[in-house]
């Protein structure tokens, strides 16, 4: 495979395509009552999903990129303290930066003088190509979570 194949296939990915569900689509037309609605037997509700993907692809994001980043303390730091978004805003804020951040690595992948295979300076064998499907992988894994959730809530038809 080409260096420019592997390039397209990570976006192709990122973008969210193969098959994994979109983010927009996993997100859609979810009513606002049901953001902070609980399942038994399910420990997240859909805003707690959101925001943890939100925040560890912008944690990835910033590691891949800059070598003093901090990442949040693990657990505590990459789940929201609430079970429901405190506002309209605040659950719209966090869409606009989940997209801005996914845009932004789509760019860092797509942008030529990236290395793909070059290990990250500031890190301990990371690859900008590992970090990205691990946004991928991270992100289709609680995608996968919202669509279950939402199944439970009575807000998924097929």
């Amino acid at each position: 495979m080409s260096e420019q194949a592997l390039r397209d296939h990570v976006l192709y990915q990122l973008g969210g395509g193969g098959a994994h569900l979109s983010f927009e689509d996993a997100i859609a037309d979810l009513p606002s009552k049901l953001r902070g609605a609980k399942v038994d037997g399910v420990p997240h509700t859909c805003w707690q999903l959101v925001y943890h993907m939100r925040i560890c692809q912008w944690d990835i994001l910033e590691f891949s990129r800059n070598p003093k980043h901090v990442s949040p303390t693990f657990p505590d730091g990459l789940w929201p303290e609430t079970d429901a978004p405190p506002s309209e805003a605040a659950w719209e804020q966090e869409l606009e930066a989940f997209w801005n951040d996914a845009q932004q690595m789509i760019d860092l992948v797509a942008d030529p003088s990236t290395d793909l295979l070059a290990p990250i300076p500031h890190g301990d064998g990371q690859t900008i190509l590992r970090e990205a499907i691990l946004i991928v992988d991270h992100n289709a894994y609680h995608l996968g979570q919202l669509v279950f959730l939402r199944r439970g809530l009575g807000a998924w038809s097929d």
